[in-house]
């Protein structure tokens, strides 16, 4: 008997972070589908599916041709610079995405690369497998100050780890052209000012949305504006930093380290030649994994199932809906927060 179930194509990447969710799918179909753009739109062809849940893949051209006007792109995940909504809304489609599922897992490996940073744990680990024994000493996050640039959730995670469990001082820095917050829980103070923020921080921590206005915000001007006992963290997007303005300064030691997991170019490639952050001594790296746990993993999956189930039911009011004008009678939305 044929399944009466819609079918869903999950990309093969996401597939195998969350198989038991799509499998156990209630009245949904998902079935494995290929990562390359063309390739899934081939498969898209073959099958009779209206809903695609995506990854960080740039999706750019034939996705939005393949799917059926109404269809859904799911991603999973919360950041969506990957996925094209103009070209989207003009086919009919509905993008989706699931926010706050992933705000602990990134906000720990945030924190968890900052600890690295404060403790010299990749290079005396090094050692260990060399046989070399040299106790390098560090320093306690007790006491230290740390920037949070982008005060949306997977930030204020982070406020609260970096304030209740290691009794750090937390800054944060708001939208440069609204009025900051008030307050905020475990905050010491918010301001929208860059500078003031970050001004005599042991560590920049940060978790801005991927907007065009943001591409390349921490450029030569800002990181001057950091100390040279600073390290930078970014677990938000790779976009963000220009990386050849950043490995001069890591060179010139103008910064004391940086510690990414998101990069301009993903799997990581130099922004240029000669500019290979994993040359330097005083960088630690990690190839996207901040979200990658497997409690968040099922929730980002679950959480793109119900967006899909919801489109089914055309329940669109209650759809984490990225391109609510798509739906007739609904005006554009604006570009996406500066900061979050």
């Amino acid at each position: 008997m044929a399944d009466s179930r819609p079918t869903v194509l999950v990309t093969e990447s996401e597939y195998r972070k969350a198989e038991p969710s799509f499998v156990s799918a209630a009245g949904l179909a998902c079935l494995r589908a290929p990562d390359d753009e063309a390739d899934l739109a081939a498969a898209l062809r073959e099958t009779p599916a209206a809903f695609v849940i995506v990854g960080p893949r740039p999706y750019t051209g034939p996705l939005y041709d393949a799917l059926p006007q109404g269809g859904v792109i799911a991603r999973f995940g919360v950041g969506h610079d990957n996925i094209d909504k103009r070209k989207a809304t003009a086919a009919g489609l509905l993008c989706t995405n699931t926010p706050g599922v992933l705000n602990q897992s990134v906000a720990e490996h945030t924190m968890l690369l900052v600890a690295a940073a404060a403790r010299p744990l990749l290079s005396t680990s090094a050692n260990m497998t060399r046989h070399v024994w040299d106790p390098a000493p560090g320093v306690e996050l007790q006491g230290m100050k740390l920037a949070i640039v982008g005060c949306g959730g997977i930030g204020r995670a982070v406020a609260r780890i970096a304030a209740l469990g290691y009794g750090m001082h937390v800054v944060g820095c708001s939208r440069p052209d609204m009025a900051p917050p008030v307050a905020l829980d475990h905050f010491e103070a918010i301001t929208n000012d860059f500078a003031t923020a970050v001004g005599q921080a042991d560590f920049v921590s940060l978790h801005m949305t991927a907007s065009r206005e943001n591409v390349h915000f921490i450029n030569r001007e800002r990181l001057s504006q950091l100390g040279e006992r600073t390290w930078l963290i970014n677990t938000a997007r790779g976009s963000i930093v220009d990386e050849i303005a950043l490995f001069a300064a890591l060179s010139d030691r103008r910064l004391a380290g940086a510690a990414l997991d998101v990069f301009e170019r993903e799997p990581y490639a130099p922004a240029e030649a000669g500019g290979d952050l994993r040359s330097l001594p005083n960088v630690i790296l990690t190839p996207h994994i901040g979200s990658n746990t497997a409690a968040a993993n099922r929730r980002m999956a679950e959480r793109a199932l119900q967006n899909v189930a919801f489109a089914e039911a055309r329940a669109f009011a209650q759809m984490d809906l990225l391109n609510p004008e798509v739906l007739p009678g609904t005006p554009s939305e604006p570009e996406p927060d500066l900061l979050q």
